[in-house]
């Protein structure tokens, strides 16, 4: 049996389409399926068990000698919760206890950490173990994940395979529930659709005009193939970034996304608003070296063609992966 964690979420369920393409169906998914927005990221998927978050370490206890590998994808995924306490309790204790009870049963781990982490990339975007405790988030929710990290590095016990996995910009297929965390391609798509232009935020940074602010976008088709590697392999534990390694700017992304529609081209701005104006990066760009030295050879899908084929193949239809 696999686990995966946050499994209605939107690269779990994705994760999950993954693992039945190559005939894993005895998949036992772990979640709040109370939020029922996120149900239908599950429909049509074959599923061993569905299994609630709050009990899924007692399910652990009685069946881990059945279980081959576990993805714990399940977070408190946005970065603009202020409430601290929820963040340690699902983001840190929980992925503690995920961490601890991996030891005890001796199965190896995959859990999201995030780009988050980095903050505004003044020590740079390097998966380097040993700078974690330099790392500035600029949000609780980066910190949760940075302090998860820097627990996980220290300790003495580990599983005896694990990979942490820094999501950077992550858009595609089964993210309808974000709402406003959902990745500017939907936004655009959704305003698109509606008006027939979409609005980008303004730069308030002279050194980017605007639209210009770039970040690492990747498709969550390869963030999922990765995932798989990582399951396939079982060497080389440690924390890796998961991007593309070419950062491209929210201009290309509402350029192609016009594109894939076959419609010109209207972008408006407006301000970015002071809640988050100080607290927003302007460039994300993973450094990809360490993924590749562990012999991940796959190439990256080009901006240009994961938004065609999320919009046109995803979008337009309305259909899940």
């Amino acid at each position: 049996m696999i686990v995966v964690t946050g499994a209605a979420g939107f690269i779990a369920s994705c994760l999950v389409t993954r693992l039945n393409a190559a005939n894993f169906n005895d998949i036992v998914v772990v979640d709040n399926f109370a939020v029922e927005r996120k149900l239908p990221n599950l429909s049509g998927k074959r599923l061993k068990e569905y299994v609630d978050r709050n009990e899924f370490f007692d399910w652990l206890e009685e069946h881990h000698e059945q279980v081959e590998f576990i993805f714990h994808l399940g977070a408190r995924t946005d970065t603009t919760e202020q409430n601290r306490d929820v963040l340690a309790l699902l983001n840190l204790d929980y992925s503690k206890q995920m961490w601890q009870a991996c030891c005890r049963y001796q199965l190896p781990l995959v859990y999201a950490s995030s780009a988050a982490t980095y903050g505004l990339g003044t020590v740079g975007y390097d998966d380097d173990e040993a700078l974690l405790h330099l790392l500035q988030p600029l949000n609780a929710y980066g910190d949760s994940k940075n302090d998860f990290d820097k627990w996980a590095v220290a300790q003495p016990e580990k599983p005896f395979f694990w990979a942490g996995l820094k999501f950077f910009n992550v858009y595609g297929p089964n993210e309808y529930h974000k709402g406003r965390m959902a990745s500017v391609i939907l936004h655009a798509y959704q305003q698109i659709q509606q008006t027939g232009s979409m609005t980008l935020f303004r730069s308030h940074n002279p050194n980017y005009a605007d639209g210009e602010q770039k970040r690492d976008f990747i498709y969550v088709k390869d963030v999922v193939e990765v995932c798989y590697f990582l399951m396939q392999t079982r060497q080389h534990s440690g924390i890796y970034n998961l991007g593309t390694g070419e950062a491209r700017t929210f201009l290309d992304l509402a350029l192609n996304t016009f594109a894939a529609l076959g419609r010109t081209a209207d972008i408006q701005f407006q301000d970015t608003p002071e809640v988050i104006r100080d607290k927003y990066q302007y460039f994300t760009q993973a450094n990809m070296q360490k993924l590749r030295s562990i012999g991940y050879e796959q190439p990256f899908t080009r901006l240009e063609d994961g938004i065609a084929d999320y919009v046109q193949n995803y979008l337009v239809p309305s259909k899940h992966m």
